[in-house]
């Protein structure tokens, strides 16, 4: 169980380090100027490798922890409402996900609407996520 619970927290944190660096990516995509269609482009091939890199780190973070809920037991039980909490956390960090592949395909459609501003803050919510995260399994508060 330990081995599943260690590689369950590599994906989970390489996951989000993908979902923290993708919003910085898309920031500088919004400042990048109408006329330098290199520097674009080259910034939409690192969100799309980005974007799909952290896809495929998803898949088995979500299955290991599956593995550890069902198979394992962990959370069962009186007394693991953190268990609940986190996995509706996760049901959010997976929209936050997808919203990223949202924001991505308006960049490749010149539809972003959104300033670089905008992006700095959509930004730290992964952040906030993932802190919630670690304090939900950490601390265990209900």
């Amino acid at each position: 169980m330990l081995w599943v619970k260690a590689f369950h927290i590599v994906f989970v944190a390489s996951w989000f380090a993908g979902l923290f660096y993708l919003p910085r990516i898309f920031v500088n995509l919004a400042m990048v100027p109408a006329d330098s269609h290199a520097e674009r482009e080259r910034l939409l091939l690192m969100a799309r490798k980005l974007h799909r890199f952290a896809g495929l780190l998803m898949i088995p973070a979500l299955v290991l922890g599956l593995l550890l809920w069902l198979h394992y037991g962990i959370g069962r039980g009186p007394g693991n409402g953190w268990l609940h909490a986190k996995l509706l956390l996760v049901v959010g960090i997976i929209g936050y996900h997808h919203v990223c592949k949202r924001l991505l395909r308006d960049f490749e459609g010149f539809a972003n609407r959104r300033s670089h501003r905008w992006f700095r803050v959509f930004n730290e919510v992964s952040v906030l996520l993932f802190i919630a995260a670690v304090v939900l399994v950490v601390v265990k508060p209900f």
